[in-house]
């Protein structure tokens, strides 16, 4: 009661300092509030036309988007970065979902909580250690999540490339160097089109590859296919022959021609 009592006194003073020599918050602050987000907004938006419509502030792009392209890592905007790097620390499957929205929602909640379980009138650093750390903490951690975020070297397809040596067991070919080779390679660049042992993404019509050994094609014929698939009529596959030396090219043939299914 002591403490409530306190409050309704504070509240009391507070109103009466407002009478005497101030403004209240509504709708004075809200108002000046309001006019500032308009002219931040204003400002975007003369920021954006002129950079669309007179090129002062740099071209709007320097080549367009391939939608085809099996070489791009995507990554997000700097402001997700801590975001990007704390999806690295909760990688596992069943931890995305803790990761993407159950911390971020939990420090919403307590900040969200903050005023009402902290009620105290003092506002002193001093006086307020529990506070002070946190706040420390939270800007700490999130500053090391967004810096680490930003220098994150991505390998395409570094998620399937873990993939490889189970690939190899069931494939049959953990015993084959320049087979596992191949598979690495085709792991970083080519599940973005094809399928195998049920891991990638299938596009373009692309076919699921883990058993196109099985077709009797032989080595020579996956080397000639990779290397240019335009000479067998497929206008849509890249020309790996310019992006991979003839060894890469004979190691992923090799990988092609010894996937025959799961033994």
């Amino acid at each position: 009661m002591a403490s409530l009592d306190e409050r309704r006194a504070g509240f009391k003073r507070y109103k009466e300092d407002v009478a005497r020599r101030g403004k209240p918050f509504y709708p004075f602050a809200m108002f000046h509030d309001t006019v500032m987000s308009l002219v931040v907004v204003c400002v975007i938006v003369g920021l954006a036309v002129l950079w669309k419509y007179t090129h002062l502030l740099g071209v709007l792009y320097t080549a367009k988007a391939d939608p085809g392209t099996t070489s791009f890592v995507p990554r997000p905007d700097w402001y997700f970065y801590f975001l990007f790097d704390l999806l690295r620390i909760f990688k596992w499957p069943d931890s995305v979902i803790l990761g993407t929205i159950g911390v971020p929602t939990i420090a919403l909640v307590l900040l969200l909580a903050l005023p009402f379980v902290d009620t105290r009138m003092e506002r002193r650093l001093s006086r307020r250690p529990v506070a002070l750390v946190a706040s420390v903490l939270v800007v700490i951690s999130m500053g090391v999540l967004t810096y680490k975020g930003a220098t994150a070297k991505e390998v395409l397809g570094s998620e399937t490339l873990s993939l490889v040596p189970s690939w190899a067991q069931k494939e049959g070919f953990a015993n084959n160097p320049t087979a596992v080779a191949g598979a690495k390679l085709f792991a970083q660049s080519c599940v973005t089109c094809h399928t195998y042992n049920n891991a990638g993404s299938s596009n373009y019509g692309a076919p699921d590859l883990t058993a196109i050994g099985a077709s009797g094609q032989g080595v020579a014929f996956f080397e000639r296919y990779v290397s240019d698939p335009s000479k067998f009529g497929n206008t849509i596959m890249p020309k790996f022959g310019q992006q991979f030396s003839k060894q890469q090219i004979h190691q992923i043939a090799v990988f092609l021609d010894a996937s025959k299914g799961a033994k």
